[in-house]
């Protein structure tokens, strides 16, 4: 599952990828200059962008602890997982639940590099990571059933992936797919940019990424809802990650353009 092939370690250090500026902005080291010099090129015209990767950390965080602590998930897939960065998803879902079983996937080489930081889990559970194509949904599932039950509740974790894909590329069907597939109870956890807060730094943060060959789309509080229908959406809503349970009060610096949310698939 762990997509060891030759071609898989691959790595195109010419183009700046996504998952590697993000890593630049959360201090990381798995990155190239060309993703410095697109992350610095992004900061310079939002400087809260770095502040804005951290705080959709921090809801990955949190929304994994609530459904883990008050919902008692014990499974989690999570597509387009990104460079490790601890606390990893795992970690958090394992603290509660020992036994939790966890499913990474990403389509990067780089992050297949790493996978062996994503699997160190507990003894009790499971941890593995695929290497697949958020755009290919039903590989996902079909490699993902290896490990996780579907007739049980999942988590479906899709944090900061849908802004790489537009609605014309079928980002409704990819999401739609997969909560088919889950279980009632699963629950669909998503965070996505939003240039409803701050539109003049996020339009020009678009057009940096567009410079460095990475499309990005941006999407209203409406739109980001049409991914939750059919769910039942936990508190608070659809809000900026930033303002979604969080356990301090959000700092003053800026609004955060990020929003996050996470909907629970009711019973048949």
């Amino acid at each position: 599952m762990t997509g060891t092939e030759p071609a898989a370690h691959e790595i195109d250090t010419t183009r700046p990828h996504p998952a590697r500026v993000y890593d630049w902005f959360l201090g990381g080291k798995d990155n190239y200059p060309v993703d410095e010099e697109l992350g610095r090129s992004i900061t310079a015209i939002d400087a809260g962008a770095p502040r804005a990767a951290l705080a959709n950390r921090a809801f990955m965080r949190r929304a994994t602890r609530a459904l883990a602590e008050e919902t008692g998930i014990r499974q989690f897939l999570d597509i387009g997982t990104g460079i490790p960065t601890e606390p990893n998803l795992h970690q958090i879902a394992q603290s509660v639940g020992p036994d939790a079983r966890v499913v990474y996937v990403d389509n990067d080489p780089i992050v297949l590099a790493h996978a062996n930081a994503l699997l160190r889990g507990t003894p009790e559970g499971v941890t593995e990571y695929v290497q697949a194509d958020a755009r290919d949904p039903r590989a996902i599932l079909e490699q993902a059933a290896r490990v996780l039950d579907f007739d049980r509740p999942v988590a479906l974790s899709l944090i900061a992936l849908l802004h790489f894909v537009a609605d014309d590329e079928g980002a409704h069907d990819l999401v739609a797919t997969l909560v088919e597939a889950l279980a009632p109870g699963s629950c669909l956890v998503l965070s996505t940019m939003t240039a409803d807060l701050e539109p003049e730094n996020v339009h020009r943060g678009i057009a940096a990424y567009a410079a460095g060959g990475v499309t990005l789309v941006a999407r209203s509080h409406a739109e980001v809802g049409t991914f939750f229908e059919g769910l039942d959406l936990l508190e608070p809503g659809i809000v900026s990650v930033a303002h979604w349970r969080p356990e301090e009060a959000p700092d003053t610096e800026g609004p955060v353009s990020l929003y996050g949310a996470v909907g629970r698939k009711p019973p048949r």
